[in-house]
């Protein structure tokens, strides 16, 4: 069809009502396409452009402050379970395993001093049995029991009333002069030995991992936030620069703002996470990993004691496997010899802190100590002198007994000092990363206002 010069090709007449007008609607490319090229001739004036460099900048600084605070926030959550649940609970499963421990050497020294067992040492007996009870029952409700730390909490719970009972039945039969209670006493510690301490050693080391997985997680460097942050900055100084070659003016307030805010973002985001990354780390090396030792000397102690008291209950009648030695003497002799490795490494550990290292000399000297008196035990026992073997092993004055307790009291003060230094550490790192999420999401805003008002007073010279 063919139009008059002056008509408009959207309009036509309809066929059955001549003289009314027709519009036929416009496609939308052809909308898109004139959004399109109004947006092209706006960017080709130096409006059009500062407008687009102002929302580029707000969305920049805006970016940088939610990348930091949902990094951050992440870093500290971890650094916080740190503190509150990993560590504490690996504390707690190493306390469930030294309770036990203590537990078995107390029911062997109770044993060996006859039918009238010593009111402290049964009194010590009840109060680790009860610990570690609570223990687990603290652990259980902070724990999924489909967890690896959940089935071990649950065969511990299920193994110590089946250990509980038969040291009873060792007592009820000691009292009465029966020897069968040494055999209940023996079949107890090798439940203990067999079973429930593998499983408080399996729980300690789930709780262990989950504490360094924890650790791992609070000192991971936060890159895409530090990556954004450079971005926005260097945008920042390059508008400025462009600023000044177009209008010879050295400062525009707004941006210089928003520059300063950005800046101290991350400066903020890279000190703060350097400082807790080497809070957190210092935790780990100098407190976690002297504690993982101490508390596995500590164990040893118990265990060695445990088994240098059923070395006289047994009187040789359980042997090792190629029945050539006594199993609780050749058990002592290991552990101490493990004891022996730990407080070296303790003690390297410690290094030049006095207030850690001071107590961990003490347990050696108290080891070595310990040791003498054991081998003149073992001679006054193989010469046939049985009552002057036990007064050797649980008298009153000079013997393993006292050796023994020196040397848990040591590493008692040495734990307690090294989970001083860890908590500090931990709680310095965590306090690094303290209000950096709040802080980075309002200086973001602030930068983000500063940066359109620097823009907005350019874009005021040209109305």
């Amino acid at each position: 069809m063919t139009y008059p010069p002056n008509a408009d090709p959207q309009r036509e007449r309809a066929p059955d009502r001549p003289g009314v007008p027709v519009t036929v609607p416009a496609q939308r490319g052809g909308v898109r396409s004139v959004a399109a090229e109004r947006l092209r001739a706006a960017a080709t004036t130096e409006p059009g452009r500062l407008q687009v460099i102002g929302a580029v900048l707000a969305l920049l600084v805006v970016a940088f402050g939610a990348v930091t605070a949902l990094e951050v926030s992440g870093r500290a959550s971890a650094a916080d379970d740190v503190v509150t649940r990993s560590q504490p609970l690996s504390a707690d499963a190493a306390d469930v395993y030294r309770s036990l421990a203590d537990a078995d050497t107390m029911a062997a020294s109770g044993f060996l001093a006859g039918a009238e067992e010593p009111r402290d040492v049964h009194e010590q007996y009840e109060t680790d049995i009860k610990e570690a009870a609570r223990l687990l029952v603290k652990a259980a409700a902070s724990t999924d029991t489909s967890s690896p730390s959940g089935k071990e909490i649950t065969t511990l719970n299920e193994l110590l009333p089946q250990y509980t009972g038969l040291v009873e039945r060792a007592r009820a039969n000691n009292r009465q002069g029966l020897p069968l209670g040494g055999a209940y006493l023996r079949y107890a510690n090798q439940k203990m030995t067999n079973e429930l301490l593998p499983a408080a050693e399996r729980l300690y080391a789930a709780e262990t991992a989950r504490l360094s997985a924890d650790s791992a997680d609070a000192r991971r460097w936060p890159f895409l936030a530090l990556g954004v942050g450079v971005v926005a900055l260097a945008a920042l100084v390059w508008t400025q620069r462009r600023t000044y070659r177009h209008t010879n003016r050295v400062f525009n307030h707004g941006l210089l703002a928003a520059t300063a805010a950005a800046t101290v973002v991350l400066l903020w985001l890279a000190v703060g996470h350097t400082v807790a990354r080497a809070e957190l780390h210092g935790a780990m090396v100098h407190g976690q990993e002297s504690l993982d030792v101490l508390n596995k000397a500590r164990i040893n102690s118990l265990k060695a004691r445990a088994n240098e008291n059923l070395t006289l209950v047994a009187r040789g009648a359980v042997l090792t496997a190629d029945g050539t030695q006594d199993r609780y003497e050749t058990d002592y002799g290991t552990g101490m010899k493990a004891l022996d490795a730990q407080l070296r490494s303790a003690g390297k550990l410690a290094g030049d802190d006095s207030l850690g290292s001071e107590p961990v000399a003490r347990a050696v000297t108290g080891v070595t100590e310990w040791q003498e008196r054991h081998r003149a035990a073992r001679s006054t026992d193989d010469q046939g002198d049985y009552d002057g073997a036990l007064k050797q092993i649980i008298g009153p004055e000079d013997s393993t007994g006292e050796s023994f307790a020196r040397v848990d009291e040591a590493l008692r003060q040495a734990l307690a000092h090294e989970q001083g230094e860890f908590t500090t550490a931990a709680r310095s790192g965590r306090g690094a990363l303290g209000g950096l999420p709040a802080g980075a999401a309002v200086l973001a805003v602030l930068g983000a206002v500063a940066a359109i008002a620097g823009i907005n007073r350019r874009l005021s010279e040209y109305r």
